[in-house]
């Protein structure tokens, strides 16, 4: 990031208001002598504050521009503005935002798991605004239903459960049944088991928590239930992009085949580099620092994204 004085990177987020919906996003100059522009989208259950230390990594090799998606870290959802939270159609928020930021200047596109859908879904309906994608990194990304490698009665439960919950009515239910109680019951009693809060000390265990709350209150139950629906109902294999992709695989990821996911983004971009990270966890825990998020980002993405 740019040196400031005065400045902290939480004050490089500024309002953004889009086809109607307000919410925000992240502005990180870029470092002297840099001149490549990123676009980070972070994934599902997310907000810019938990991919705050990411952008401060990418934002070592350029510009990094990390915008809220509908429904999610605050911003007023899809259907505020009558139209449900389908993938095609933040395919089309994101298309919107491109062009209002990007105009006709190249970039890079980083995209973390739903993000990453959401942004190969952009570049097949606009393939004008792959021409100016100098390459798409896949962070823990997917692009088939089949890429999940849960066990079948966990995978449909997940799968219905979010479908049953994706109505007007059923999502305010859930609002009701996920309050700030059962957050902390839940996953104080599952602390073992679930990789966002595995190992951590008594008090960091709090505080991963406390984070947690927030975003379960920010984000838009709706968009959240409906956006998780459509990732076990996914194919974009129906159409090819001409950009350079490089895929971040997480070698031991709790969700992915990892061999599926290679075969499914083969056929979408015309050349994919797979770089393996070695992780246990999908991604990295919900308020790690920068330290923790550095192994996230392998050497060889490092020297592609250092390249002019």
């Amino acid at each position: 990031m740019a040196k400031s004085a005065s400045k902290t990177p939480v004050d490089y987020i500024v309002p953004l208001n889009i086809n109607g919906m307000d919410g925000r996003m992240l502005r990180l100059p870029a470092p002297r002598n840099k001149k490549r522009e990123i676009l980070l989208l972070y994934g599902s259950h997310a907000s810019i504050e938990r991919t705050l230390t990411l952008a401060l990594e990418f934002n070592k090799y350029g510009s990094v521009i990390l915008p809220d998606l509908p429904g999610c870290g605050g911003m007023d959802s899809l259907y505020s503005i009558g139209r449900e939270a389908s993938i095609d159609n933040m395919a089309d928020y994101l298309a919107s935002f491109v062009k209002m930021t990007y105009r006709k200047r190249r970039f890079t596109i980083i995209g973390i798991s739903y993000g990453f859908i959401v942004a190969t879904r952009m570049l097949q309906k606009y393939p004008e605004m792959a021409n100016r994608v100098d390459l798409i990194i896949s962070v823990a990304g997917f692009a088939h239903k089949d890429d999940f490698k849960l066990p079948q009665p966990r995978k449909a439960v997940l799968k219905y459960g979010s479908l049953f919950f994706s109505g007007a009515l059923t999502s305010k239910v859930a609002r009701l049944l996920i309050n700030n109680k059962s957050v902390a019951w839940v996953y104080s009693a599952r602390s073992e088991k679930n990789s966002k809060m595995r190992g951590a000390t008594p008090e960091q265990l709090k505080e991963r928590i406390a984070f947690e709350k927030i975003l379960w209150r920010i984000n838009d139950m709706r968009t959240y239930f409906y956006t998780g629906h459509s990732m076990f109902r996914v194919d974009l294999c129906d159409k090819r992009v001409g950009v350079r992709a490089y895929h971040v695989s997480v070698g031991d990821d709790q969700y992915f085949d990892n061999y599926l996911v290679e075969q499914h983004l083969n056929v979408i971009f015309k050349r994919v580099t797979v770089v393996k990270v070695d992780s246990k966890a999908h991604m990295p825990t919900i308020i790690a620092t920068q330290e923790e998020v550095a192994p996230f980002i392998p050497t060889q993405i490092r020297r592609v994204l250092a390249r002019p």
